[in-house]
């Protein structure tokens, strides 16, 4: 049974740092791919990072490229989100999601309708 379970989340002032810890019970991640998305109020669920299981390969958002970073811990079976230079505008409930890709396909996707499961969340406030 895939499960994914979300932490780290929390208060952090603009300018700072957090790193996210998506865990994954069931599945072998080698034939997924794993996305970060986040939802702020108001506002549509976004696509903002993806992880190839099959070749390691990273993707990004225009509008966390160059301030967060994606990868993988094998030894403790998740897969993080670094976030570095926050913004106010980052404040959202962040969520890991993995759809299932089959060896040898690295193709990235932030649409949420593209992942089968999903974490239960974690909130992140970026505030002073």
């Amino acid at each position: 049974q895939v499960q994914l379970v979300e932490s780290g989340g929390g208060l952090v002032q603009p300018g700072g740092s957090l790193t996210l810890s998506c865990a994954t019970f069931g599945f072998t991640l080698d034939y997924y791919a794993l996305g970060w998305f986040r939802q702020a109020p108001g506002k549509e669920r976004e696509g903002i990072s993806c992880f190839s299981g099959s070749d390691g390969s990273t993707y990004y958002a225009d509008s966390v490229r160059g301030r967060f970073t994606i990868s993988r811990d094998n030894a403790k079976n998740t897969v993080n989100l670094q976030m570095y230079r926050v913004k106010p505008e980052d404040t959202a409930v962040y969520y890991c999601a993995v759809r299932w890709t089959g060896p040898n396909n690295n193709r990235p996707s932030f649409r949420s309708n593209d992942y089968q499961h999903w974490g239960q969340g974690t909130q992140v406030t970026v505030s002073s």
